[in-house]
């Protein structure tokens, strides 16, 4: 194990709730294996506090951290400067400290489409489904428009205050990449009924399920969920939410967000650090089934 020097450079997750995470797990690991004098620790923070402990976190000196609901949009408020994918998405998960800049980046869709490609899933040329307007669904969309995936439907609240944020999105993805991007109404069920019918995957992109209000489920009409689907959620905490269980029970394949947060966490780790995750053995050790 690492021991703490006075020269151990700090990262950590700032998020409510935290302690669930494996983040510190896998990073800690991580550093150890390369012999790096880092440490990852969680701090449970919501929006109304974000601004304090960052202001703090930066004054200490802290090389990076990353968001996780709620925060990855409201801290978009208090960073130097983003990265171009971080500003189209309008919502950022890690972010670097360099010398007293801020600087903002969004890995998550990397992550997702990497998770997906490994669960047997690639979705380039496939329609896909997306629950959600949060800074986990448009980092996503982003990135599956980009990656060539066909087509995208996304449904969320008309009354979420990223509502609006996500039709821009949309119109960004169809002004500017081959993919057609829809955003409807999560209330509109012809719509998703349609929506599902000629999608490959359904995706959970909410927080509707996670640890600790489990009971609850994304999708409330179990017929939507034909066997041809596959279901994702972005949750890892239950590992098989009650939106997977049902799936799964329908005969649809199924994966969670395991993956994406191992593959999102290999490239903040590049961003704070320089080197590659050694994403095998970190796999292996923290993510089997």
């Amino acid at each position: 194990m690492n021991l703490i020097t006075g020269h151990t450079k700090l990262t950590a997750l700032l998020g409510s709730p935290v302690s669930h995470s494996i983040s510190p797990l896998m990073h800690n690991e991580a550093f150890q294996q390369l012999g790096l004098d880092y440490a990852y620790l969680c701090f449970d923070v919501r929006e109304d506090s974000l601004f304090e402990a960052v202001s703090g976190l930066k004054a200490c000196g802290i090389r990076g951290f990353n968001l996780t609901m709620p925060n990855k949009n409201k801290i978009v408020e208090f960073l130097d400067e983003l990265s171009p994918a971080a500003r189209m998405i309008g919502a950022v998960n890690t972010v670097v400290n360099e010398q007293g800049r801020l600087i903002g980046y969004n890995t998550d869709g990397i992550g997702y489409m990497k998770a997906a490609q490994d669960a047997g899933h690639p979705l380039p040329g496939k329609t896909i489904t997306v629950m959600g307007a949060g800074g986990a669904a448009t980092a996503i969309c982003a990135q599956a428009a980009l990656d060539g995936v066909e087509k995208i439907h996304i449904f969320a609240r008309p009354t979420s205050r990223f509502f609006e944020r996500m039709q821009k999105l949309a119109d960004n993805i169809n002004a500017s990449t081959s993919c057609k991007a829809f955003l409807h109404d999560h209330q509109d069920y012809g719509a998703l009924n349609n929506a599902l019918l000629e999608s490959y995957l359904l995706l959970n992109a909410t927080s509707v399920g996670m640890a600790p209000d489990t009971e609850k489920c994304i999708i409330q009409d179990d017929s939507l969920l034909k066997p041809n689907l596959v279901v994702s959620d972005v949750i890892y905490n239950p590992r098989e939410t009650i939106l997977l269980k049902k799936a799964r029970r329908a005969g649809c394949e199924t994966f969670n967000g395991m993956y994406m947060l191992l593959y999102q966490g290999a490239e903040a780790f590049r961003l704070w650090t320089g080197k590659e995750m050694p994403v095998d053995s970190i796999k292996e050790k923290y993510f089997a089934s």
